[in-house]
């Protein structure tokens, strides 16, 4: 579904808030986005990572799973997985999407940087 303008410009305030950390404006801004687009995978991966960095980790981690089944190849979103599952001591479904990642996208900087952790 193509984005709307409005739509378009309601996700880049929130991500601007959340880049901020204005996590409570940003999440309303998301959550604006996602009544209009309920598939808007980018605005579930922006709630996400709020979700982490308010230390809400566990639900971070669901969000993102949840987003990453659904939009397998959301590279960003399986990064971030990736790094949450990585940070929260799971080690192998973090090396495993390091992994996918790679295999999609070679020349992934950071997956790359990341793999060498693994075994």
């Amino acid at each position: 579904m193509a984005q709307t303008m409005d739509t378009a410009t309601t996700y880049q305030r929130g991500y601007e808030l959340r880049c901020e950390g204005r996590y409570e404006e940003a999440k309303t801004e998301f959550r604006k986005v996602l009544a209009a687009e309920p598939s808007h995978a980018d605005s579930t991966w922006q709630m996400g990572l709020i979700q982490g960095f308010e230390g809400d980790f566990d639900g971070s981690l669901t969000t993102l799973r949840e987003l990453v089944k659904a939009y397998p190849d959301h590279l960003k979103a399986r990064y971030d997985l990736a790094m949450t599952a990585m940070m929260l001591g799971e080690s192998d479904e973090a090396c495993g999407h390091f992994r996918f990642i790679l295999s999609v996208d070679p020349d992934h900087e950071e997956a790359r940087r990341q793999i060498e952790y693994c075994p």
